[in-house]
């Protein structure tokens, strides 16, 4: 019997964390018989008046919000970090090591409207997004050496209120996950004097196996490495760093293939997609990181319907990342949806 790696158990490597995950695709052919979930309503007014992040309303802190047309950012009432964090502390003992973290956390209100998405929001309005992302990296970046631009949607996500939203967290260390994609691209370029994940958007958009949709500047795909079932990534074509790097045509372009990648989410089960997405962007720690490539990750729980997750439990937690459906089996059934959104046909 030959290996078949749509049929057989087998480990992927990612080269980007250096670490491997465990395929099992034949899995994807067992009965479900576990937790459903409920599924959220897609109707939403377009303002609320219960709402703390629609235009004029009032937030829990007291402060009102101002009559936004576009996009609202504003520092988080509830922090995850405090920029007044004293730095003269901690424990630097080999088994309990401590260091006091400093930083600040920001609400990014994509739209006015309470009832909008990305995926059902107009290009110009998203390209609005790209740019408060990368103004807000610019200025985080003279204080902190990271900062995080992301947004969780869906309440199976975690997210707290449906207004469409992201959040931006700056701190003043670089975090596990980027130091593990920083020293994978630093290694890389070292051996091969070319940035990672630029080399492997060439070698994806060669194979085409796992390609979502293609543009003229960016890339979405289903990475050789996905660990969730949906698992995508935007990568740029050419060598840029971070956000605010772009130019007016490539932002213009960011905002299609996101709002492309996004319609395609909610219709593969016809809903309001939950996801966690982020853009990894180069740290702002004073080097030149010409190893970097900005890219976004968006990792989305639902594996077999609106209602049927993914769950992280077991060998996931205890051992190994593994995933049933394969990453070229999941780029198919993503690449062949339509690009207009089922509410509008």
């Amino acid at each position: 019997m030959a290996f078949d790696s749509k049929e057989h158990p087998h480990r992927r490597f990612n080269a980007l964390t250096n670490e491997w995950i465990l395929v099992s695709p034949h899995r994807a052919k067992r009965p479900w018989n576990g937790q459903v979930e409920k599924q959220a309503s897609d109707e939403k007014p377009s303002y609320d008046p219960n709402c703390y992040l629609c235009p004029g309303n009032t937030r829990v802190n007291g402060d009102k919000n101002p009559d936004y047309e576009h996009n609202f950012v504003f520092t988080n009432d509830f922090a995850a970090l405090m920029e007044d964090t004293p730095l003269d502390g901690g424990l630097n003992d080999d088994l309990f090591k401590e260091q006091p973290a400093r930083g600040t956390a920001k609400v990014i209100c994509f739209s006015k409207d309470h009832s909008k998405t990305i995926a059902l929001m107009d290009e110009a309005d998203i390209k609005g997004v790209i740019n408060l992302w990368g103004s807000e990296l610019t200025e985080l970046s003279k204080k902190y050496v990271y900062t995080q631009l992301f947004e969780n949607r869906g309440a199976i996500m975690g997210c707290s209120n449906p207004h469409p939203h992201g959040q931006i967290w700056a701190c003043n260390f670089i975090p596990e996950e980027i130091n593990k994609e920083l020293n994978a691209q630093k290694a890389y370029y070292a051996k091969h004097q070319r940035p990672l994940l630029l080399d492997y958007v060439e070698k994806e958009l060669e194979k085409k196996e796992r390609i979502v949709y293609d543009s003229k500047y960016f890339v979405a795909l289903v990475p050789f490495w996905a660990f969730w079932p949906f698992e995508t990534m935007i990568l740029p074509k050419f060598a840029v760093s971070a956000i605010n790097c772009l130019n007016e045509e490539q932002k213009d372009d960011l905002a299609h293939v996101m709002k492309v990648l996004t319609t395609k989410y909610d219709n593969l089960f016809e809903c309001s997609f939950p996801y966690s997405m982020g853009w990894h962007n180069a740290p702002a720690d004073g080097q030149d990181h010409v190893e970097w490539q900005m890219h976004a990750h968006y990792y989305p729980p639902l594996l077999r319907s609106a209602t049927v997750k993914k769950f992280v439990a077991g060998f996931e937690l205890l051992a190994e990342k593994q995933r049933d459906l394969t990453a070229e089996q999941a780029a198919v059934r993503l690449r062949e949806l339509s690009n207009t959104h089922y509410l509008h046909k």
